[in-house]
């Protein structure tokens, strides 16, 4: 008796998504702001080619200031944020996902300590709120296109 095994089929290989993903992930690190930054950069212009330079920089300084957040006030030694983008013609979403699960507050700004500053920024540029996690928290913003 001849037992036949069955036929390999050559499967057609599947291409990623062109262009850059939509999410990142950061360490908690000094370089992860700028890290954050140009990548909000590189996705809104390959996704909105045509969105126009002010669009691309109001995300970007969104994402820098949540990402900045995020790593001070939300995360250990050791930990990650992640940070995810959904781009349409009408808006960009941005998320920043951390460990923590205390919400952003807006604090007085001070001159002492050069912060409390960035939740303001957002808040002019974007609507933004905050979401639960099992393991932490989210914030998010959407910038509207023009």
């Amino acid at each position: 008796m001849v037992t036949m095994l069955p036929k390999r089929f050559e499967r057609p290989c599947c291409q990623p998504p062109a262009g850059p993903p939509p999410q990142l992930l950061l360490d908690k690190a000094d370089e992860s702001p700028k890290a954050a930054r140009d990548y909000a950069r590189e996705f809104v212009e390959y996704h909105l080619p045509d969105i126009g330079p002010e669009h691309t920089d109001d995300v970007a300084l969104v994402v820098s200031e949540l990402v900045t957040n995020a790593i001070r006030y939300g995360t250990e030694p050791g930990d990650s944020v992640l940070l995810v983008l959904d781009a349409t013609e009408r808006r960009t979403r941005v998320e920043v996902h951390d460990t923590r699960r205390r919400t952003p507050a807006m604090k007085p700004e001070s001159d002492e300590r050069g912060r409390g500053r960035g939740l303001f920024i957002v808040e002019a540029l974007a609507e933004w709120g905050t979401g639960e996690r099992p393991l932490g928290k989210f914030v998010w913003a959407e910038v509207k296109g023009p």
